[in-house]
């Protein structure tokens, strides 16, 4: 009996205790209250400043970026028109387009590996060699390579510190060897040559000059404005980096040439452009340049052998590189003295 009154007793404190504890449970949670009083201002933090923005190390009242870009706008990578002309050509879009220029570069490639040509192209402006807008510093004044390049056509590795940037585009893109003649067949005639209206290597083949390359009829060797001037190029058409107008600066010169009041150190480019006139005539004398009546001289096609084809594919070399033999003197001189004595 009294086990009974105990279970009774424990049941209904068991229900009671579970009653409880769900009356107790919470209840959806009802609308927001209004907002409380604002708390006190907090203390104020430092001032921003023009000089606290890493921007201004570019962007300032100074003629960092103007200067540079009247420069620029002077030389052909500013004011040529041969980004519209080639940019969207798959081989040349690599070095005709600031834009596929860095994309090139960034993928390790040259003007060969490219696939398809630029759908937009640009000059060869301030992005296409240095890093702009990446760190937003004066860091972004970078350029966007100065690794060795290796040369497509020859083969060589050109190593010319900031130089290596130009050198990407400024190289040959072919040779004498492209242009051997063919039988009928298709095979080639040793000592004979068919040459085109672009019997040459290329606008900007001023690396292989520089390098002493090429199958002109002479081997030659690495000028000094390679092996002795600081970063080459850059060296020789920059300067200490204030000139964008990539003319050539005689302040490098005189670095090594003391006194000198023009490029025409040692009357070499005096006796240079006499042999050239003479050269010229040569070839025209021999029906293998042509004379327009305004003058334009062009390359006659046709089939050459091989000591007359090297006169005037180093003629047109001459042309290519722009600097008349100033960018290796020893190696033009011999090239020269080749191609007049296969005229005669």
């Amino acid at each position: 009996m009294k086990l009974n009154k105990m279970l009774v007793f424990v049941g209904v404190l068991i229900i009671a205790t579970a009653f409880i504890a769900a009356c107790g449970a919470p209840g959806p949670q009802g609308p927001e209250g209004p907002a409380g009083p604002a708390g006190p201002q907090g203390e104020a933090g430092p001032a921003i400043t023009a000089a606290d923005l890493t921007c201004t190390e570019c962007h300032n009242d100074t003629s960092i970026i103007s200067g540079k870009k009247a420069n620029w706008e002077e030389s052909l990578h500013g004011s040529g028109v041969a980004f519209i002309e080639e940019g969207g050509n798959k081989s040349c879009a690599g070095c005709h387009s600031g834009a596929a220029f860095s994309e090139m570069v960034a993928a390790g490639g040259n003007f060969s590996t490219l696939e398809s040509g630029d759908a937009d192209p640009t000059h060869q402006d301030c992005r296409t060699c240095h890093q702009i807008h990446v760190t937003y510093t004066g860091d972004d004044w970078a350029l966007e390579t100065n690794a060795p390049v290796a040369l497509v056509t020859s083969g060589a590795t050109f190593d010319g510190g900031s130089g290596n940037l130009c050198a990407n585009c400024h190289q040959a893109r072919r040779y004498m060897a492209n242009f051997v003649a063919k039988d009928a067949a298709g095979a080639p005639i040793p000592g004979q040559y068919a040459a085109t209206a672009r019997f040459n290597t290329h606008y900007s083949v001023q690396v292989d000059v520089l390098m002493g390359l090429g199958d002109f009829g002479v081997t030659g060797e690495p000028s000094g404005h390679y092996t002795k001037v600081e970063n080459t190029c850059a060296g020789c058409h920059m300067g200490d980096g204030a000139s964008h107008s990539f003319e050539p600066q005689l302040a490098t010169c005189q670095g090594c040439h003391e006194g000198v009041e023009d490029f025409n150190v040692n009357g070499f480019l005096t006796g240079f452009e006499e042999k050239y006139a003479e050269l010229e005539a040569a070839l025209l004398a021999k029906g293998m340049l042509s004379k327009a009546a305004d003058g334009t001289i062009s390359t006659v096609p046709g089939t050459y052998e091989e000591g007359p084809a090297q006169a005037l594919f180093f003629y047109n070399l001459v042309h290519e590189d722009g600097s008349e033999g100033i960018h290796n003197p020893v190696y033009f001189t011999a090239l020269m003295d080749n191609a007049l004595a296969a005229l005669k």
